[in-house]
């Protein structure tokens, strides 16, 4: 009897874990398109805004666009969390793996940073910032290395692919900011929408591709 009130048990937290893995995939989703929507609207609402002269966080000094822009950020952040619970349910076990969730649930947090010490709180919001664009690749490498382990192939090059983009376009000489966050994040967009592409379709809780 014990046995079987073992493996009814055993069954029921397998469907559980995976109901939270494909929940975690719907906001892992949402999360980039949500925040590429909000930077889209906020540059929209600022004329004097320029790729070439400018940070993106210059959007949230002030004005109607600052409200967008770092309310917008804080929410992104929030749905990038819940995200991080799948990579924590996905990686369990796996000590580089839930480094990696680590790291990415630190970046969410980052990003809330970004929204609620605007460029205006200085230098809190440096500091904050460049945390985010440093710990999002380092998550995607972690995560990539816990997939390589798994033989997840694909996904092992797409996180250290994007990864090393995100590092990269920050070497290239540019006269301002703005378009390597945007192209930086955009690479960041990519792996984790994927990522969370094949936590939204599973249909069982193994790790295969």
């Amino acid at each position: 009897m014990s046995a079987i009130r073992f493996n009814i048990w055993r069954v029921f937290c397998s469907l559980m874990n995976l109901k939270i893995l494909r929940l975690a995939g719907f906001f892992g989703i949402t999360a980039p398109l949500f925040g590429l929507l909000i930077i889209a609207s906020s540059i929209w609402l600022a004329p004097w805004f320029s790729w070439t002269n400018n940070a993106l966080s210059d959007l949230g000094a002030e004005g109607l666009e600052s409200i967008i822009f770092n309310a917008g950020l804080a929410m992104t952040a929030a749905l990038m969390m819940m995200f991080s619970t799948g990579l924590l349910e996905m990686t369990k076990g796996d000590i580089v793996g839930q480094i990696g969730s680590g790291l990415h649930l630190a970046a969410s947090f980052l990003l809330l940073g970004i929204g609620l010490a605007n460029i205006n709180v200085e230098p809190y919001h440096f500091y904050v910032s460049v945390g985010f664009f440093v710990t999002l690749p380092l998550s995607a490498l972690f995560i990539g290395y816990f997939c390589y382990r798994k033989k997840m192939r694909f996904y092992t090059l797409l996180a250290w692919g994007t990864a090393v983009l995100a590092v990269v376009i920050w070497l290239l000489p540019w006269g301002a900011v703005a378009i390597p966050e945007a192209l930086s994040v955009t690479y960041m967009a990519v792996w984790q929408m994927l990522l969370a592409w094949w936590m939204y379709t599973r249909k069982e809780d193994k790790l295969v591709e």
